[in-house]
């Protein structure tokens, strides 16, 4: 009888333990967002966001019937750091999918260790396209859906004939620079009225460069700069506008990447009426955005705190992947890339994003000023929702390619003149 009882017992123990660990098992998600170093002003909040989508999806009951665990690192804006953590967020920590990035170089950093451990990154910024990779979704703005369209509002709707370029020194700068100098000269504008200068990151003496901005903008042509300074540097180059008066009546400066979070640690005073060009700002008025900056500020404790594009971009890209794990009926990472394309969730300004065979997604342009309180107006707006060009029809070397990643083409960089594969980007 002692024995049967300590069978029992022993049955009964392994049956419990065997059912605590099914209910323990988790789907880990990564979050590779610098909390550390000159980008933690703008990548810090997209940390913040994803937990709040993660916590909301397990108040759902998770995805296929799992609950979702977050495992955050911190690259500390070393660009080498990323791809380091990246591949202990999927060696180690054996993530499903990763969400994070924000500078260029940072995302050329992990490219291939993605594509080596065959693993999925969701990429939430704006960036300058020339790309199309088989592990990544971008759903942040290409250029057609950010640059060029803001270039065109300044050009048709402000009359600007003059263009200063001012951007860090990187990969993202440089590219889309490239792109809009084709645009621009492509549209009459004379080599004389276009100057791009670049900057480090975490530069803080802009006086000499606003100097170089307002004598240029005083030859009597409406002049304008397009901004593509990332991080913290864009703090004193803000202020030293203010320093030197220059308006946005005068010389307005429009923005990709300065957004609402950006702003707050700001005085918005002299900036009042310059530019940003994004797809989503926290001001639009629809019932989605409405919902998401209260659990924002819910999850988050205060209603200081803004919302702004690129978390849009993880909300985005955030339901995309649980759409697709579901469709799929597993995490296995080529099931998933095979589900993602096509798949359509409500963004936040109203209407569906949708994931292209070229890895990019539909996403609606505005243009906004910015206020006093640090939110923006939106002054123009594309008719509809516009998919992300991954290569530039402005640019020789890209005129002539296109992605698709869908069976039997399966290919990042094809080139419809030649009928050839060339990879997943332009080195």
């Amino acid at each position: 009888m002692t024995f049967g009882r300590k069978l029992i017992g022993a049955t009964t123990l392994a049956a419990l333990l065997s059912t605590t660990a099914a209910h323990a098992e988790t789907i880990k998600v990564g979050i590779l967002h610098s909390l550390s170093g000159t980008m933690a002003i703008s990548e810090t909040t997209l940390k913040d966001v994803m937990l709040m989508l993660i916590e909301e999806q397990n108040a759902k009951g998770g995805v296929l019937g799992m609950q979702l665990e977050a495992v955050v690192v911190d690259p500390a804006s070393d660009w080498p750091m990323f791809a380091e953590k990246a591949r202990e967020l999927i060696e180690v920590n054996e993530v499903a999918a990763v969400f994070g990035c924000w500078t260029s170089v940072s995302r050329k950093s992990v490219l291939p260790v993605f594509e080596e451990l065959n693993s999925i990154l969701f990429y939430p910024v704006q960036y300058e396209g020339q790309e199309s990779q088989r592990n990544v979704f971008y759903t942040g703005a290409a250029p057609n859906q950010q640059a060029i369209p803001a270039v065109d509002y300044l050009m048709n709707e402000e009359g600007v004939e003059r263009w200063y370029l001012a951007g860090t020194d990187y990969v993202y700068p440089r590219t889309t620079n490239q792109i809009l100098e084709a645009y621009l000269k492509a549209n009459g504008v004379a080599d004389e009225d276009i100057i791009i200068n670049y900057t480090p990151f975490g530069h803080s003496d802009w006086q000499t460069i606003v100097s170089e901005i307002n004598s240029f903008g005083s030859a009597g042509k409406k002049t304008a700069v397009v901004s593509t300074i990332n991080g913290d540097a864009n703090v004193p180059f803000y202020i030293e506008l203010g320093n030197q008066g220059i308006s946005a009546e005068d010389i307005p400066v429009v923005a990709f990447s300065v957004g609402e979070e950006e702003l707050a640690g700001l005085d918005t005073g002299p900036l009042v009426g310059h530019l940003a060009a994004w797809n989503y700002f926290m001001s639009i008025d629809t019932p989605e955005n409405e919902e998401f900056i209260t659990a924002w500020h819910e999850f988050i404790g205060t209603e200081d705190r803004v919302t702004n594009d690129p978390m849009e971009a993880h909300y985005i890209g955030f339901n995309m992947w649980v759409k697709a794990v579901e469709a799929a009926g597993t995490t296995d990472p080529d099931a998933v890339i095979d589900a993602m394309v096509g798949v359509a969730v409500p963004n936040l300004t109203g209407g569906l994003s949708s994931m292209g065979a070229n890895h990019h997604i539909t996403k609606p342009v505005f243009v906004g000023e910015i206020q006093a309180d640090g939110q923006f107006d939106v002054v123009w707006e594309t008719p509809g929702l516009v998919l992300g060009d991954e290569w530039s029809d402005h640019l020789p070397e890209s005129a002539d390619l296109i992605a698709d990643w869908r069976a039997p083409l399966s290919c990042g960089n094809f080139n419809v003149a030649t009928g050839s594969c060339g990879g997943s980007e332009i080195q």
